[in-house]
């Protein structure tokens, strides 16, 4: 493995096996078969004089020295990256492949279609939006960068607040005309409250008035990890939802739900663009997140409900 090119084509096979913990993964990934992919390690290892990648029935782990070559490998890779794309007037060229994260909701409603607009702008970039409710392993996906809304856990990862997530608690005419409206946040422990179950605080509202916290403990009859299957609960009349305004903006226009405790400003969350720590942030990366931020600030459908 002589050629500096196959090296490098290489050190790409073997970070993308880390990265998704499969060599029949890769495969897929990249149209070759997985022989081709198990070849390409093995000689890689044999290039080095080392096990890279201590192999098992089950799973995939790297080695002591194939965790810090792997370390190098994405340092490595993330320069060649940019060198590829060369430079103009000092500045690395815009392009090249941008592969984005986000929620399901939050990618369908919020990032896809703006991606025409940023496409238009950046026509040397192709983009892949992977959409998962599940927070996304960046690197074992691959992903440059994804979005997250609530307070995040993981500090080990670069992170932008790029907006701010406005929160309205909706219920459909015929739940209320059923049960009643809440006039205030303690009686909605008296109603079918409906949890999306990703967030932390998934049972306890937090609302404020007049500079006074107000939370309450909820509970009903169903929850989902899925922003929009709540929405479909609510518009089907079973219970009440705290949940993004941009979820149902559309529908709040249109008289299919109606905001309650109008008086009560409940808590907000924040919208992060995040990326690997151990990455070299992109100069495309850059540029959709500085995009994503002004189109997010510009946005009616996220401002509060008044």
């Amino acid at each position: 493995m002589r050629d500096p090119v196959d090296k490098l084509s290489a050190m790409a096979i073997f970070a993308r096996v880390v990265e998704r913990g499969s060599f029949s993964a890769v495969a897929r990934e990249m149209q070759i078969s997985q022989p081709t992919i198990s070849k390409v390690v093995k000689a890689l290892e044999t290039e080095l004089g080392g096990k890279l990648i201590a192999r098992s029935t089950r799973q995939l782990s790297l080695t002591d020295e194939g965790l810090r070559y792997y370390a190098e490998c994405r340092q490595i890779l993330a320069a060649v990256d940019a060198a590829e794309h060369s430079f103009q007037s000092g500045k690395e060229r815009i392009a090249g492949h941008l592969r984005i994260g986000s929620s399901v909701s939050f990618g369908r409603l919020q990032i896809a279609p703006r991606l025409a607009e940023f496409l238009k702008r950046y026509p040397d970039i192709d983009i892949d939006l992977q959409l998962n409710d599940q927070n996304q392993d960046l690197i074992r996906e691959g992903l440059d960068v994804t979005f997250r809304i609530g307070e995040l856990n993981d500090s080990g990862l670069i992170a932008r607040q790029i907006g701010i997530t406005h929160r309205v608690t909706v219920a459909a005419p015929d739940y209320l005309r059923q049960h009643g409206q809440p006039q205030s946040p303690a009686e909605l422990s008296a109603h079918n409250c409906l949890q999306f179950n990703l967030l932390n605080s998934q049972n306890l509202w937090v609302f404020e008035n007049n500079n006074k916290r107000h939370e309450v403990r909820i509970k009903g009859s169903a929850q989902s990890n899925n922003s929009e299957a709540i929405r479909e609960m609510v518009l089907g009349g079973l219970g009440i939802a705290l949940s993004p305004v941009w979820l149902f903006s559309e529908d709040l226009k249109a008289g299919r739900v109606t905001a309650i405790l109008s008086d009560y400003v409940a808590q907000s969350l924040p919208i992060h663009a995040v990326s690997p720590a151990n990455r070299r942030q992109s100069a495309r990366v850059k540029a959709f997140v500085d995009y994503m931020s002004q189109a997010l600030d510009a946005a009616p459908e996220l401002k509060p409900v008044r």
